[in-house]
C-alpha cells in the first residue's frame, strides 16, 4: 500500500497555512485561513493559485521555503486520529506500507519518529508537485508489480490523475485538502471517510 502524506495521514494544514502566510507579504499574494482551505475545496490547484494571486511561476522558490517551515516546526503536525491504529493494523494484515510525497523525506521521516510510527517501510518524494506517476511507475518496475497489485490512498485530485495514468487503483480518502467534486470525475475506485472505513474496505 502506498499513502500520500499530508491531509492523508498528517494533519499539517495549520503549519503549511502559517508557512505559506509567512512569505505572502514577500511573494506579493494573499494570505489564508483555514476557513479558505474549505471554501476552495472544489477548485483545481491553479484556480486556487488565481484566487490567491500566487505566482505559480514562483512554486519553484517558495516550495522549499514553506518545507524548511515545516520541519522547524513539525512539533506543530499531528495525525489524524485513528491514523497510527489503522497503520498498525494493516501492518498486523501484511501489508507492506510506503509513503509517496511532494514533502520532502528529512521532513516526513523526522515526523514518524516524532509519532513513533515503525510500520512504514520506505519513503518515497516527488520533486515536481505534479510527478508522482513517474515515481510510481518506478516503484512498480522495482518491485516487479502490476499495477493492480498496489493502492494509493490520497485526498487530491493530482493524486488520482497521477494513479490514472499508471493505472493503480486509487483509494480517496474525505478528510483531506480537495472535495469529492474534484475527485468524483477522475472516477476512484474506492471513497473512505474513517481510517476504520478503509481498513474495513480492504477486508
Amino acid at each position: 500500500m502506498m499513502f500520500d502524506f499530508d491531509g492523508t495521514l498528517a494533519d499539517s494544514s495549520g503549519v503549511f497555512i502559517n508557512a505559506w502566510n509567512t512569505y505572502a507579504d514577500q511573494y506579493d499574494y494573499e494570505p489564508v485561513v483555514k476557513e479558505d482551505l474549505v471554501l476552495t475545496r472544489n477548485l483545481t490547484i491553479q484556480q486556487r493559485a488565481k484566487h490567491f494571486r500566487f505566482p505559480m511561476h514562483k512554486l519553484p522558490l517558495i516550495l522549499p521555503k514553506i518545507y524548511r517551515y515545516f520541519k522547524e516546526n513539525v512539533n506543530e503536525v499531528k495525525l489524524f486520529d485513528g491514523i497510527k491504529d489503522m497503520l498498525d493494523a494493516l501492518s498486523e494484515k501484511g501489508y507492506e506500507i510506503t509513503i509517496l510525497s511532494s514533502n520532502s523525506k528529512e521532513n516526513i521521516e523526522l515526523f514518524l519518529k516524532q509519532e513513533q510510527i515503525t510500520t512504514v517501510s520506505q519513503v518515497l518524494t516527488s520533486s515536481k508537485l505534479f510527478g508522482k506517476d513517474t515515481v510510481i511507475k518506478r516503484f512498480l518496475k522495482q518491485r516487479q508489480l502490476s499495477p493492480e497489485q498496489l493502492v494509493y490512498v490520497g485526498d487530491e485530485v493530482r493524486d488520482i490523475i497521477a494513479c490514472n495514468k499508471v493505472h493503480v487503483p486509487f483509494m480517496w480518502v474525505s478528510w483531506g485538502l480537495d472535495g469529492y467534486e474534484m475527485i468524483e470525475k477522475e472516477q476512484p475506485k474506492y471513497v473512505v471517510h474513517s481510517p476504520k472505513e478503509l481498513l474495513n474496505t480492504l477486508g
